[in-house]
This record gives C-alpha cells, structure tokens and sequence, in this order.
C-alpha cells in the first residue's frame, strides 16, 4: 500500500505548475504523506483491536457459560447435599428410635427375668411348705415333685377313695387338710385339682365311665378343699382327665395304682408377666 502511494506522489510533483514553490511544496506533500502514513497505521490499530475486542467477546461468551455451569453444578451439589444431610438426620432419628426401643427391651427383659426368678424362689418355698406339711405320708400315699414351674403332689387313690368311689376317706381328709394350711397362705397362686383312672372301664349307676369317675372325684377334692378348709375357690379348678395322661403301665396292678391317682397342681399366678409382655 505504501510504494504505491509514493509512486502517485512523485508523479504528481512532477506533474505541478512551476509557479509553485518546489521547497513549499515537498514540505506540504511530506506532511500530507505523514498523515496518510498516520491515518493508515490508525486504521490498522483499529482493525487489530476490533479482532482482539471480538477475541475477548468469544472468549468472554465461553466464560459465561462455563460460569453458568459451574453455577448449575453448584446448585444440584447443594441439593445433593441437603438431600443427604435430610436423609442423614431421617437416619439418625431412626437410629435413635431403635436405640430406644431396645433399652426398653432390655429393661423389660430385665424385669421378666427379675419375675421369673422371684416366682422360682417362690416355687421351691411353696414345695418345701408343701413337703413339710406332707411329711407323715408315706411314697404311696403321695408323691411330690417340682416341674416346669409348677407343683405336683399326686395322691393315690387308697389314700383319697375306695375302689369305684368318689368319696373322700378320713386319711385323703387329713392330706388335703394340711395341704390347705399351705394353700390359705398363697393368694398368688393358681390351684388344678385334675382326677385320673387307669384303663379298666367303669359303668355304675352313678358313673358312666372312667371320665365321669375322674371329673367327680376332682370335684370332690375342691369342695373339700374349699367348703371345708376354707381354700379360695376363684384359685381352684377341677377338670378330669380319665385314663389318657398314664404315669405309669396299664398292664400291671401296681402300674394301675399309680395311674388312679388326683393331681394338685400349684402354679404361681401369671398375670404380672403377661401384663409386662402385652405392653
């Protein structure tokens, strides 16, 4: 661009009247000359600095873009973050809730295990009252034994009854008796008077059968107990088992005589367990 322009320019002064000072006028011409020089170096700045303008224009557009999506990232880990602090006190506040109810398992396992250990403390001293009080009979008159929890003293029909019959003898009075001594002073107590035969079958004018029999001689037992001795009868019941709870073989005398026998079953009352248990 600029040879040409100094080509025209000396052309031009060539070309010029000779009336013009030849001094004045190369001073003008190189004068002109620099300013075109000057407007042309301008134009280029400006056109170098409308690329950079449009440069930094792209590259601030990218940055834009980059910041919105790092600000979108921003805001999805914020939520992400309080979606995790919210599920962290959800967990928390279980976890607690567990921590709880198992402490309150614990206790109650704890108070059970204090009830079942008072109510075994309370069998063996109700057993040995129970054998103290029972200590004149003899093995086959009566037996005693602890099981489960619970209290049995089996006596045999010869101390109770006659053959075939359900009334009780003056001896069977005198166990019950003091078996009612014991029971009077444990109100905490459930009584089972349970009758049972051998497998010999009875019909009578007043038995029907060997469940008849054993029902009746139970029941018999509880009136004594009860009308006589002044046992509580909301703490006994009578129930008759027949021939099907044998101790003992049926093809024998002496196996029969121990199956024809009345059960006094002693349990101590349930009632607090089963309360701590259903709460």
């Amino acid at each position: 661009m600029k040879p040409t322009f100094y080509i025209a320019a000396a052309a031009l002064l060539l070309a010029m009247p000779a009336c013009v000072s030849k001094k004045k006028y190369l001073l003008a011409e190189s004068g002109r000359l620099a300013a075109l020089e000057r407007e042309a170096d301008l134009k280029e700045r400006l056109i170098a600095s409308e690329d950079e303008n449009a440069s930094l224009s792209s590259r601030l557009s990218a940055l834009l873009r980059d910041t919105a999506d790092l600000g979108r990232q921003i805001r999805n880990y914020q939520t992400m973050l309080s979606t995790n602090l919210t599920e962290q006190d959800k967990l928390n506040a279980l976890l607690q809730e567990k921590m709880q109810e198992l402490d309150e398992r614990a206790q109650t396992i704890s108070q059970l295990q204090d009830m079942i250990n008072e109510q075994r403390e309370q069998v063996q001293s109700i057993l040995a009252s129970v054998r103290d009080a029972l200590l004149g009979f003899s093995s086959d008159e009566l037996s005693i034994r602890e099981e489960n929890g619970k209290i049995y003293v089996a006596l045999s029909d010869k101390l109770l009854f006659r053959s075939g019959s359900a009334q009780v003898d003056k001896r069977g009075k005198e166990a019950l008796a003091k078996l009612a001594e014991v029971l009077n002073k444990q109100s905490a107590v459930d009584v089972s008077i349970e009758g049972h035969t051998d497998t010999k079958p009875i019909h009578t004018a007043r038995f029907e059968d060997n469940w008849d029999l054993s029902v009746i001689r139970a029941t018999s037992v509880v009136r004594i107990l009860t009308k006589e001795y002044g046992v509580n009868p909301l703490q006994i019941v009578p129930s008759g088992r027949g021939e099907f709870l044998p101790v003992a073989d049926n093809d024998t005398e002496e196996g029969r005589s121990k199956n024809r026998r009345t059960e006094i079953i002693i349990a101590p009352k349930l009632d607090k367990l089963y309360h701590i248990i259903d709460n």
